[in-house]
């Protein structure tokens, strides 16, 4: 049950640009000066936001969107393994429910787990990867957006507007553990309709070899169960009927057929149990730029969700399966009164629907409803963005009594002092909560109805600094130091035959993020792009003091992690080197020697070459991971594989102007 539980816990849906009507994205238009370097946009913003774009992501050898998040001060990947293993996302400690997920301006994510799973995601037709962490500058955004305490958003590539030709993009991959996948996109603009396809697919064995120390015994095995088959597909129309208004429609499709190799125990690393997903979702969206002074954006989505979890247990074949479907509905108002003001209005409705083959399964429908209102005035060297969100859901079930609902105000601001030339203050506050999961209130024999949300104040007080010197080389530098507590957290208590879930926890953080870059450049062929990111995080049980484990640091959540790397830009090539490393943190709340899990670095190169055929673009990159061979855990009893490598190569070509 612990185990099923844990993976049903993972079920999940998946889901342009900032310019594009329906994104709820950070600001990712960057001030171009006249050096020839851009300001980047976490040194512009008044709360942290980091971005990796396409071509940082080529050269740095990134390949999923776990391997990209990973590049982000404050975030904790939560890695199980493998080519198809599943991937969620940590932010300050706070756990993977309190991170929103929007892809195209797609709100994405799943009210019977509380959170996504990255590895569901291709990075062949992503633009921009962005985060960000606390109250946003854009205003301009749907209501639901407001809900998080921070933000990952991804942007697909599109062509140009002012582009008349066709444009076709194909990648193969291959690799280790017998990995294969090929990708399509393609893009037709004609005068004020763009169509755009993306298709793909991936498959791999998964096998590798692993050594695992378990107790005092060391262990060498081979992965099983670990097989991947995937398919993704999408079509986005972007129409303007007028010089003011824009019309998109994206829908995306998505299958998986995996293996769940499940944690090494004793010795064991069988596994039989099996995972299918399906989804599709289908979104309209609509804006219409009255003025200068007044605009209105709606969307409409529905999405639909279908799950199959299987086993072989000593006790025989068992299955379950899982069905959502969301309706979504949402319009915000934005305008500018006066000069350096702006408002919006956003209004958000929602209908969750969850059903399983469980046995007593409740399944529960839940209504959503969320209000904002926000506001940012810019004046001199100051700018200031504040916003007030309702929450009020209501929930109904078929079996059992539902929950009370929740209903809740929460109050965020952000302040921002340019003092002097490239140097930035900033000070931000959220008051956020996480709504209870539908697994969380209502899982057979787990779940509580009567869960609370579990709450949580944020403080950040950050410093941003940018400089070109010479013309010739930038640095900019970022550091955040943030204070945060959550109260009423959830979490699975033990009970005399049974577990179940309940607010019984208390946790405070206190931390700090780093991050540097610095780039020189000698001319157009040749430069170098020096990166790192560091993190201090001290994320302690505060629920009660008469516990052995109070004051000890929450379950995997590391005191020091971090990243950096190294890009080579030549006429001839581009040379990358980057190495993660994470310290040393428990599998459990209780920081006791048998809980402890090492620190390690995973250190990888990449190599890419790009070439032009008859005025086509071709592209060569080989990258190689875990240089180190390097036996680690990210997730305790899942063993990562050790030197992998992969080559892929991708053509870009155009067809003829069209006049």
């Amino acid at each position: 049950m612990r185990r099923l539980a844990s993976y049903t816990l993972l079920l999940c849906p998946l889901g342009t640009m900032a310019q594009t009507v329906g994104a709820d994205s950070v600001h990712s238009i960057q001030e171009v000066v006249v050096n020839g370097f851009h300001t980047p946009g976490n040194i512009l913003s008044s709360s942290p936001v980091q971005t990796l774009s396409h071509a940082d992501m080529e050269r740095l050898g990134i390949i999923d969107m776990g391997d990209a998040l990973k590049q982000f001060a404050g975030v904790q990947v939560k890695d199980y393994g493998g080519v198809g293993g599943m991937k969620t996302v940590n932010i300050r400690g706070l756990g993977a429910g309190h991170t929103g997920v929007i892809y195209d301006g797609v709100q994405v994510g799943d009210c019977q787990s509380g959170q996504v799973d990255l590895s569901r995601f291709t990075l062949d037709n992503v633009s921009l990867v962005s985060l960000q962490i606390g109250q946003d500058d854009n205003i301009y955004r749907s209501a639901k957006s407001f809900s998080y305490a921070g933000l990952i958003n991804i942007s697909t590539l599109h062509g140009s507007n002012n582009d008349r030709r066709n444009s076709l993009a194909a990648t193969v991959r291959t690799g280790s553990y017998g990995l294969f996948s090929p990708s399509l996109l393609y893009h037709r603009q004609f005068s004020r309709l763009g169509i755009s396809a993306y298709g793909s697919c991936e498959r791999a064995d998964g096998i590798y070899a692993f050594k695992l120390k378990n107790g005092n015994r060391t262990i060498h095995e081979h992965r099983n169960n670990s097989d991947i088959e995937t398919w993704r597909g999408e079509l986005n129309m972007d129409w303007q009927p007028g010089n003011h208004q824009t019309m998109i429609w994206k829908t995306y499709g998505f299958v998986s057929h995996r293996g769940l190799p499940g944690a090494v125990i004793y010795d064991n690393p069988y596994s039989a149990e099996r995972l299918v997903d399906k989804n599709v979702f289908t979104q309209f969206a609509y804006e219409n730029r009255f003025s200068r002074r007044v605009k209105l954006k709606a969307a409409a989505k529905w999405n639909y969700t279908w799950s199959r979890y299987s086993d072989v247990p000593a006790a025989g074949y068992k299955e379950d399966i899982y069905r959502q479907q969301e309706t979504y509905l949402t319009a915000t108002l934005w305008s500018a009164p006066m000069r350096g003001l702006h408002l919006s209005l956003a209004q958000d409705y929602a209908r969750n629907h969850l059903s399983m083959t469980l046995a007593q399964a409740a399944n529960p429908t839940r209504n959503s409803l969320w209000t904002a209102l926000a506001a940012s005035y810019h004046a001199g060297q100051f700018t200031i963005n504040t916003s007030l969100l309702a929450t009020n859901i209501t929930e109904q079930t078929e079996q059992c009594r539902p929950s009370g609902g929740f209903h809740r105000l929460s109050p965020a601001f952000s302040l921002q002092w340019h003092c002097l030339e490239g140097l930035r203050f900033r000070l931000g506050y959220k008051d956020i909560f996480r709504t209870p999961t539908l697994n969380e209130l209502y899982y057979t024999g787990v779940g509580n109805r009567h869960l609370h949300p579990e709450k949580s104040r944020q403080w950040n007080l950050g410093a941003t600094y940018s400089h070109v010197f010479s013309r010739m080389i930038q640095l900019s530098l970022t550091a955040d130091a943030y204070l945060g507590n959550v109260t009423d957290k959830i979490i699975a208590v033990p009970k005399m035959f049974y577990w179940q879930m309940m607010n019984a926890g208390k946790v405070r953080q206190i931390g700090l993020d780093l991050s540097a870059n610095m780039e020189k450049r000698w001319n157009e062929g040749l430069s170098v792009s020096v990166t790192g990111s560091y993190s201090l995080l001290k994320a302690t049980d505060r629920t009660d003091p008469a516990d052995v484990y109070y004051g000890d640091q929450i379950a995997y959540t590391p005191r020091h992690s971090g990243a950096a790397s190294i890009l080579l830009h030549t006429s001839w090539a581009d040379l990358g080197y980057n190495v993660l490393w994470m310290g040393e943190r428990y599998s459990l709340g209780y920081a006791i020697p048998q809980n402890r899990m090492a620190g390690f670095a995973d250190h990888s190169i990449t190599l890419s070459k790009e070439l032009r055929v008859f005025h086509q673009q071709l592209r060569i990159r080989f990258d190689l991971r875990n240089l180190g061979n390097k036996n680690y855990e990210i997730v305790r009893f899942y063993p990562m594989p050790g030197t992998n490598w992969r080559l892929s190569i991708s053509w870009k070509g155009r067809g003829k102007v069209k006049r």
